[in-house]
């Protein structure tokens, strides 16, 4: 077993490409390798045998848990009976049907159709194509940019990695690309004047949003895209009154709204969308990680009322819509997006998740909250974050090249918990599965406040 564990660290380190990694010094045995074997419940285990708790579900996505049989049984059926079938030219099977049934039977109001893909990314790169065909078929060929917020982060293609707004995606890929621009980030915590309130703040950002639109030209810019609440910028939620006062400018200006919901969607904030959760509007929906509670690659856009009739409109005068995915609605990952939906509802997990949630958040700031290195703990639903400055009264940032967030994050990696430090800040994120219990909550707040006193006692 001991040799078999080295051959694939020697294959890993010489063959595989990891996303999101410091190439080098993992090539050169430098960062170590981690063979993940089983997981069930809340928690993981590596072919070393070391069990952990993950309390980031993988990447925000595994949210009834890992180890569930029933969509097991589900992608095993359906890979029996039919592996797959394309999606194109009317085409469709009985789990694609009845996924994107469920789907708008649970989507905020106004919503009509789920076009499927694979990723977030690739569902932010068809919402894009939507918005520029809409115009395109209303006659405003000029109104094509799109407003995305600096800390966003909406998937890492050429277009969708230009609607991110962090500069790890950026950075030596020649992006963002036109046409895309990027506004003020909703966070409170690091607002250029401290003497503003929630509310102040929140009127700061729509102003900002219309300076903006009008610099460009109202008649130039098509949509706004942003997460209801912002997930790898800092898991930071919105100001009071962010929403409402965002969507008065976009309805002011005509400017559509895609809800970046990969991360929200299906109950990470206590409800079933973020949109419900903080009174957006959409014009377009991205769905994709908690679908399938990533049991199979799953996401979706989905289109609303309004958008749909102008599509009909445009297909009647140019014919069949250009665009399609190999795997759009593969049944394979439908059906684990059916069996994974009613899970979700027999378990009660959105419920789950804004009770625990609560408790969760709660105790995480009890525990930690009063440090004098911890200058916020925030969040909502079973999202939070502890952002850790050097001077909580001066609001003074530590210096990057301590790398504080990831030292905490790998100290809380020893006490068998996993949570993510986050890019641009020293930032502590937790996003578990929604099935986590309070016992399991109490076990995560209790190793990430020895984590930080660890850290933080030898600096």
């Amino acid at each position: 077993m001991l040799d078999k564990r080295n051959e694939l660290n020697a294959w890993d380190r010489d063959h595989f490409f990891h996303p999101s990694t410091h190439m080098g010094m993992h090539a050169r045995g430098e960062t170590p390798t981690r063979v993940i074997g089983g997981g069930e419940g809340v928690y993981i285990t590596d072919t070393n045998g070391k069990k952990s708790l993950d309390a980031f579900a993988g990447l925000y996505c595994v949210n009834v848990g890992y180890g569930r049989q029933k969509i097991a049984d589900a992608i095993a059926e359906q890979a029996k009976n039919l592996a797959y079938y394309h999606a194109y030219v009317g085409h469709g099977t009985e789990a694609s049907i009845t996924l994107a049934k469920m789907i708008i039977d649970r989507a905020p109001k106004g919503m009509s159709r789920v076009y499927f893909g694979l990723s977030g990314s690739d569902a932010n790169e068809t919402n894009i194509k939507l918005v520029w065909y809409y115009n395109n078929i209303l006659g405003r060929p000029e109104k094509k940019k799109i407003i995305s917020r600096w800390r966003g982060y909406h998937g890492s293609g050429v277009m969708t990695g230009s609607l991110t707004g962090l500069e790890l995606f950026h950075k030596a890929f020649d992006l963002p690309r036109e046409p895309i621009r990027h506004t003020e980030a909703p966070y409170f915590f690091r607002r250029p004047d401290r003497s503003m309130n929630e509310e102040q703040f929140a009127q700061y950002c729509a102003d900002k949003l219309e300076e903006m639109i009008l610099a460009e030209g109202p008649e130039t810019v098509a949509a706004f895209i942003g997460e209801p609440i912002l997930g790898t910028g800092g898991i930071v939620p919105p100001p009071k009154t962010y929403w409402q006062k965002i969507q008065a400018v976009l309805d002011k200006y005509d400017v559509l709204l895609v809800a970046d919901e990969v991360v929200t969607g299906f109950g990470r904030l206590g409800t079933m969308f973020g949109s419900d959760h903080y009174g957006m509007k959409p014009d377009l929906i991205t769905i994709a990680k908690g679908l399938t509670s990533a049991y199979a690659p799953l996401s979706g856009s989905i289109v609303s009322d309004k958008m749909w009739r102008v599509l009909v409109q445009g297909s009647d005068q140019l014919g069949a819509i250009g665009h399609g995915w190999t795997y759009s609605a593969h049944p394979i990952c439908a059906a684990a997006g059916i069996a994974n939906l009613e899970l979700i509802d027999e378990l009660g997990i959105v419920e789950n998740a804004a009770s625990t949630g609560a408790y969760f958040r709660s105790e995480l700031a009890k525990a930690v909250g009063d440090h004098k290195h911890v200058g916020e703990v925030r969040g909502d639903g079973l999202m939070a974050a502890v952002e850790f400055v050097e001077d909580k009264d001066d609001r003074k940032f530590f210096d990057p090249a301590k790398k504080i967030g990831p030292q905490v994050a790998s100290a809380l990696l020893e006490r068998g918990v996993i949570g993510r430090a986050m890019p641009q800040g020293d930032i502590l994120g937790f996003a578990p599965p929604l099935c986590l219990t309070r016992d399991e909550a109490n076990i995560v707040v209790k190793a990430a406040a020895d984590a930080i006193k660890s850290v933080f006692s030898n600096l």
